[in-house]
């Protein structure tokens, strides 16, 4: 177990979904999307930076339609059907770790179970359909409740995303564990008084729950 966390309090688990419980390439939309756009990649960072509408979708300011439209005026081509928009920004999710998605299931009966995600509409439904297709539940029926940025209109590090998770789910902050790979989101909730751990490579969210 990490040091960080209190075995003797613990009662509730939440853990982020990108490269905790399923790994990503952060980089890899921006290469797809500028292979299609005939653009060099640097340029597509730019659109990304300069426009936020990233940000925008995964805090439910714009919605799958207006996202897709986004993309294709600001990459300048309007024949992108939706299907080839959703497959390039799925690009961003890699292979899923049956073990992991296994593991939180055998802790189901200890705690309770939460995730917390900056994310997007499109990215939860591939997630999910990559997760029947491993004959594994859902998201939503391997937690007991799900909270992603685009529905709770905040995002992570925002303080106010971690009181409203803990207010929601009628939970304690310092019997509450929070698994997350970005270091400026574990720092939020910690200060919160969340025991906050930080995912890092090589070690995998199996590796910090084998003990406890």
């Amino acid at each position: 177990m990490d040091s960080t966390l209190d075995p003797s309090t613990l009662k509730n688990l939440i853990f982020d979904l990108g490269d905790v419980i399923i790994p990503i390439d952060l980089t890899a939309p921006v290469r797809n999307f500028a292979m299609l756009a005939n653009l060099p990649e640097a340029d597509v960072w730019a659109i990304w930076k300069e426009h936020d509408f990233i940000n925008h979708y995964e805090t439910g300011l714009i919605d799958d339609e207006a996202f897709r439209l986004q993309l294709r005026q600001l990459l300048k081509n309007d024949a992108w059907a939706d299907e080839v928009i959703d497959t390039a920004w799925n690009t961003v999710l890699l292979d899923l770790p049956v073990e992991r998605v296994e593991r939180i299931k055998e802790l189901a009966g200890t705690y309770r179970l939460f995730l917390l995600s900056n994310t997007s509409p499109i990215h939860i439904r591939r997630v999910n359909s990559v997760l029947t297709q491993l004959n594994q539940p859902t998201l939503e029926e391997l937690f007991e409740r799900v909270f992603y940025s685009y529905e709770v209109r905040m995002a992570k590090p925002t303080p106010g995303i971690y009181e409203y998770v803990l207010s929601e789910a009628g939970i304690d902050a310092a019997s509450t564990a929070f698994f997350d790979d970005n270091a400026a989101n574990i720092r939020a909730a910690a200060e919160l008084g969340i025991q906050a751990v930080q995912v890092q490579p090589p070690m995998t969210i199996v590796d910090y729950l084998k003990d406890v």
